[in-house]
C-alpha cells in the first residue's frame, strides 16, 4: 500500500464529521483491501483506537482485510428487482461466476424501475434476463 496515497486519500476527508466511512470507502477503492497497516494509519490521523477502526472495517461487507483479485458482480436483491424476476436468475449467475467472480448481493442500486440490475466495474447494467446477466458475469 502506498503511503502517499493513503495520507492523500485520509487528508482529503480528515476534517469532515463523519471522516471514517468515507475513508475506509476510498482507501478500499483504492487499494482493493485495508490492511492492519492502513488501519492504524487512519486510526492515528482521526485520534481514534486501531480496535475502533477494526471494528468498523470488520463490520461492513463492502471492506476486506485482503485483496482478492477477482471481478465483482454486483446483484441487485432488493424488493423492486425481486418483483422484477432477480431471484429466477440467481442459479444461472452462480453457475456462471463458480470460483472466478464474486457474486455480490446488494440491496438498490437506484434502478427499481428498470431492474433486474447489476453493477460490474461501477458500471450499472439494467433490464436484465438470464442471458444477459450470465454474459456479464463470464466477461467480468
Amino acid at each position: 500500500m502506498e503511503t502517499g496515497e493513503l495520507e492523500a486519500i485520509i487528508a482529503a476527508h480528515r476534517h469532515r464529521p463523519g471522516a471514517l466511512l468515507p475513508i475506509l470507502h476510498d482507501v478500499q477503492r483504492a487499494f482493493g483491501c485495508i490492511d492492519a497497516a492502513a488501519e492504524r494509519a487512519i486510526a492515528v490521523a482521526l485520534n481514534l483506537s486501531r480496535a475502533e477502526v477494526h471494528g468498523v472495517v470488520s463490520f461492513y461487507h463492502d471492506f476486506s482485510a485482503e485483496p482478492d483479485p477477482r471481478p465483482v458482480v454486483e446483484l441487485c436483491r432488493a424488493e423492486a428487482c425481486k418483483a422484477r424476476g432477480v431471484e429466477a436468475l440467481v442459479p444461472a449467475a452462480e453457475a456462471a461466476a463458480g470460483e472466478r467472480v464474486i457474486l455480490k448481493d446488494v440491496y438498490c442500486l437506484g434502478l427499481c424501475s428498470m431492474g433486474p440490475s447489476a453493477r460490474i466495474h461501477g458500471r450499472l447494467y439494467a433490464g436484465l434476463d438470464e442471458a444477459e446477466l450470465v454474459k456479464l458475469v463470464k466477461a467480468a
